[in-house]
């Protein structure tokens, strides 16, 4: 009979409980297995021998402060009229079969609707339907199955900062205490004392030693045992293998000395190995943690959002400038940024941004709006009730959903390198431990050991990370805002650019507006004024800037339909505005124009007709584009300025007009089935289709008040010139990233000559091995820095 528990693996001391052929520990770890039997979720001990976290089985009651509405609302991500997301921080997660739970949780409970786990910081976000399932239940069905949620309430009101982990300070702190005082009692060795060495006093020290080697071999060493054999077990070759090796084999091997009487052992060179590993890779995590926090959305969200002041005055200002009491305003098919309540206006939320389903919400005046909802119809008045810095939508743009589609291809080839790195390593030490296994067992232990320590390819996998996460606050800097560090690598292997025309090689907020037609009353061009107002197109925005101030008339019916126009009702006039197509449609097109026309309670009326002013330098940067990139323009205008365009592009460039948003992916996806790769640039709105559609889309915009979820890039316009310089930039960081490769490459081999004759004892490989990593993260971060000077940005 096994004298372990089928679902956590503990030993059973006392009496053990039967059920359905298997041994429990207790009635709680039996009530989670039948509760997973029940719902056909016994996969889970399939994934991993005994997964399960022994559970109190406390009831729901225990949470109940959770009934708190207010506590709820701190708590929650995000809430509508039906579905609610919150994330748990769960700290039993511990295993592939965790994960697999955890993300089956609708299987348990009909009214969860999804639930994904981040493994490295043991988070669960929960979608749920809140009515039908609350909050408390929710925690109690978590906990009942041994996940009990860690709610620190404390947390609620302080932005959180990213810490150390204080468990590996700890490993660190003891591996350095037990290496120090190795090293002391080990004095006589260094100093070859023999008389002492002889002496019955080396055989105490060496079991001293051996004492002191204990918690850092089981305990230090940790994290690089459980990491080598968790890779042997899902059959993956990784580069904790060859220092696992390394550790057991010194370990074993001074153990074996001391216990024999034969010698003093390696203890100071193991103690000295764990010590270094585990500072290289506090070094790493400090790092890491100083990348992440300059990462967050200040860096990364470039949006802006439109201020009314007590006078009624609206100014454009950064996100993050905003403050609980002000009154923002939002316009059709713009993403609210920050939590907030509904003065005025009828809005009509889509959500699907934040919980992937398309199903608009309406709402009224007093109802809570929460970050992330996109507007659809007429502008809208709310009042800011969070920060951006305490908004759901802070957390969006590092969500793991914005990155999925983007695969780093270049830290899959570092995985690559590191595992082929790693076989070759282990075959090196032991045809190196081999050989010299029959002049000396020392010299052959050294020798494998040094090589298993000194070729450790650390340095390989920091390379990518530390290169583009230099480069991202590089270019975060000149206004071009990178969603994540893949879309640096898809940019270096750009083939072909596309360019939008209005609004990307034009400015939108500068250009030359004339009215031609019937003479509008006053009321008409207040009308007017009040629906231009609504959008954020940006022909919209030239033509609203251009009108005359005038009161501002509330919208009754709105509606916007892409790359066509808008429709609008005010006080029972019907306005039809757009594109000569959209507002005529039996008309034939037989302008060469820009022009915005006008229908009025189903009477014509005339047009707007915009003379486009190009953005400055553009002559210059089509030129560069050209002569690397294959170049088209897509424009939904008609063709009037195709001849004025020929002064900017070359011959090669073809020109496509009329084009509609659909039109424009069609053409995205017919240049990558020539199999090549696209960046295409746009406003944001129109070309979101082709945006999400290439390899990488960058939305550009004037005041940047327009977030664009398709994008991977949003850019200042001002940035426009700076286009080639920093695609340039991209390509050279990649080639910075080689040249780190080349770099561990070299440090290996020399490191590696000296080893394989049993010249470098462990002790000096240990601390070679972290001045390496640290070799490559400098020299990435120095490179980066300089090339990013020379090239001016």
């Amino acid at each position: 009979m096994s004298n372990s528990c089928y679902h956590c693996g503990e030993q059973i001391a006392d009496e053990r409980i039967e059920h359905d052929s298997k041994e429990f520990c207790c009635t709680g770890c039996k009530t989670v297995y039948e509760i997973l039997n029940e719902n056909d979720l016994c996969k889970y001990y399939d994934l991993e021998a005994t997964p399960g976290i022994n559970p109190s089985l406390k009831s729901a009651s225990k949470f109940d402060y959770l009934r708190n509405d207010q506590l709820i609302d701190k708590l929650i991500d995000f809430k509508d009229d039906s579905v609610c997301l919150i994330t748990f921080l769960l700290p039993q997660i511990h295993c592939s079969s965790c994960v697999w739970l955890l993300e089956n949780l609708s299987k348990l409970n009909p009214n969860i609707i999804s639930s994904r786990v981040n493994f490295l910081r043991k988070e669960l976000k929960v979608s749920f339907k809140y009515k039908e399932l609350e909050l408390y239940q929710l925690a109690g069905l978590l906990s009942s199955i041994g996940y009990e949620p860690s709610i620190n309430l404390n947390d609620l009101t302080e932005k959180s900062k990213l810490k150390l982990d204080k468990g590996l300070i700890i490993k660190l702190g003891v591996a350095g205490f037990c290496f120090g005082n190795i090293m002391l009692i080990s004095l006589p060795e260094y100093f070859g004392l023999d008389f002492i060495k002889e002496s019955s006093f080396a055989r105490f020290f060496g079991y001293v030693n051996l004492i002191l080697s204990l918690p850092v071999f089981f305990y230090s060493a940790t994290d690089y045992l459980k990491a080598a054999w968790n890779g042997l077990k899902h059959k993956n070759i990784v580069i904790d293998i060859p220092i696992s090796l390394g550790i057991l084999v010194l370990f074993a091997r001074s153990a074996y000395e001391v216990l024999a009487n034969v010698g003093a052992g390696y203890f100071d060179s193991l103690a000295g190995l764990i010590f270094f590993l585990l500072l290289g890779k506090v070094f790493q995590q400090k790092t890491y943690n100083i990348l992440s926090f300059e990462r967050d959305y200040k860096s990364y969200f470039p949006v802006a959002t439109i201020r009314i002041d007590a006078s009624g005055n609206e100014t454009s200002i950064p996100v993050s400038d905003v403050n609980i009491g002000d009154t923002i305003l939002v316009k059709n098919h713009e993403i609210i940024p920050v939590d907030a309540v509904l003065m005025e206006g009828n809005a009509t939320i889509d959500n699907s941004f934040i919980t992937g389903e398309f199903a608009p919400v309406q709402k009224v005046v007093g109802d809570r709006i929460y970050a992330g909802g996109k507007q659809l119809g007429q502008a809208i008045k709310l009042s800011v009730v969070k920060e951006l810095s305490h908004s759901y939508f802070t957390q969006l743009w590092n969500d793991e959903a914005f990155s999925e589609q983007n695969v780093d291809k270049l830290e899959s080839i570092t995985n690559v390198v590191s595992k082929y790195f790693t076989i070759i390593i282990l075959f090196i030490a032991l045809a190196s431990g081999a050989y010299w296994w029959q002049y000396s067992m020392a010299t052959a232990i050294n020798s494998f050991t040094a090589v298993l320590i000194i070729a450790c390819p650390c340095a390989l996998a920091l390379s990518a990370p530390f290169t583009f996460g230099n480069a991202l606050r590089i270019l975060g800097r000149n206004k071009f805002y990178i969603k994540n560090a893949s879309v640096i690598e898809a940019i270096a292997s750009i083939s072909t650019v596309v360019l939008d025309k209005t609004g990307t090689i034009t400015q939108s907020s500068k250009g030359e507006v004339k009215y031609l037609g019937m003479e509008l009353s006053e009321t008409n061009r207040h009308h007017l004024y009040s629906i231009f107002r609504q959008s954020s197109h940006p022909l919209s925005k030239i033509i609203y800037s251009s009108m005359q101030s005038a009161a501002l008339t509330t919208i009754e019916d709105y509606k916007e339909v892409p790359g066509s126009g808008m429709e609008a009702t005010v006080d029972n006039c019907t306005y039809v505005i757009g594109s000569e197509k959209f507002v005529q449609p039996n008309t034939p097109n037989h302008t060469l124009a820009t022009r915005v026309y006008i229908r009025i309670n189903n009477k014509y009326y005339g047009f707007f007709q915009i003379e486009n002013k190009y953005r400055a330098r553009l002559k210059q940067v089509i030129e560069t584009l050209s002569s690397t990139f294959n170049l088209f323009l897509l424009s939904g205008d008609n063709d009037s300025e195709s001849t004025n365009l020929r002064n900017y592009f070359n011959e090669k460039t073809a020109f496509f007009f009329n084009q509609t948003p659909e039109d424009k992916l069609a053409f995205i996806k017919s240049r990558q089935e020539k199999n090549e790769k696209v960046l295409m640039i746009g406003d944001g709105l129109n070309d979101s289709g082709a945006l999400k559609q290439s390899e990488v889309g960058i939305s550009i915009s004037e005041n940047v008040n327009t977030f664009s979820p398709a994008c991977d890039v949003i850019m200042d316009a001002t940035t426009f010139d700076r286009l080639p310089v920093i695609f340039k930039y991209c390509k050279s960081s990649i080639t910075i990233i080689i040249i780190s490769f080349i770099i561990s490459f070299l440090y290996n081999i020399i490191g590696l000559t000296i080893a394989v004759q049993g010249l470098l004892s462990p002790i000096f490989a240990a601390i070679l091995m972290p001045i390496s990593s640290i070799t490559v993260v400098v020299f990435v971060t120095m490179a980066t820095n300089l090339l990013a000077k020379r090239s001016r940005l």
